[in-house]
């Protein structure tokens, strides 16, 4: 379960990668035109990602040496590292750990989730199992307005499931036809603005540098 979590967030980068790659090579002509600021960054970014180290143990002397932009990156990795071969078995797992490590981990698998296809996704994916833990995740690290978001989010889904999930019959198209007149879109928007305003990312950044502890293995 693991192996396929980092090969979908990878496949995702992958396929940017790809878009922009092509978008560069047409028209032909065009080809030995330098690339745009953006375009470099992108690849850089892209690089950086794919040959990040990724920390089976971390250490007080490593956290303190990750710059903020990275730190959460790091811990998820590192937690995602703790987690079993056996999907059935990482529920029980992850509610051993921390409760640091499990608020970054919920909190990193739910954004992720929302970011790429809105809570609709969240919700259908095996990602739902933590819905319920996610307020009290978010209010452990002080990310009182994205608490209260996801439990308004919890309420509307348990109200509204059978109508969200009624064209839910295992298939894409079935998936896709779930999103017309979804209940959940306008929580979608409203997390997208709020962590325009919020930033989820450096609150979670913040947490771990204020609670060094809970994320050190040895």
């Amino acid at each position: 379960m693991k192996i396929l979590r980092l090969l979908t967030i990878l496949t995702m980068l992958a396929t940017l990668h790809q878009i922009s790659s092509c978008a560069r090579q047409a028209p032909e002509e065009n080809n030995n035109q330098p690339q745009k600021p953006e375009e470099e960054e992108l690849d850089k970014s892209l690089d950086e990602y794919f040959n990040r180290h990724i920390y089976d143990v971390l250490t007080n002397e490593i956290i303190d040496s990750v710059p903020d932009d990275q730190l959460l990156q790091t811990v998820y990795d590192n937690v995602v590292t703790k987690l079993p071969n056996d999907y059935r078995q990482e529920y029980e797992t992850v509610l051993k750990w921390t409760p640091g490590q499990q608020a970054i981990f919920e909190i990193c698998l739910m954004v992720g989730q929302v970011d790429n296809g809105g809570f609709n996704q969240f919700y259908y994916n095996a990602s739902a199992q933590y819905s319920k833990l996610l307020p009290d995740a978010l209010r452990l690290i002080g990310a009182e307005k994205f608490a209260d978001l996801m439990e308004r989010a919890n309420k509307v889904y348990e109200q509204e499931k059978e109508e969200i999930t009624s064209t839910q019959d295992g298939t894409i198209e079935g998936f896709s036809k779930s999103y017309e007149d979804n209940p959940l879109d306008d929580l979608d928007n409203e997390f997208y603005s709020l962590d325009k305003t919020e930033n989820l990312a450096q609150i979670q950044t913040d947490y771990i540098r204020k609670h060094k502890e809970e994320f050190i293995d040895q």
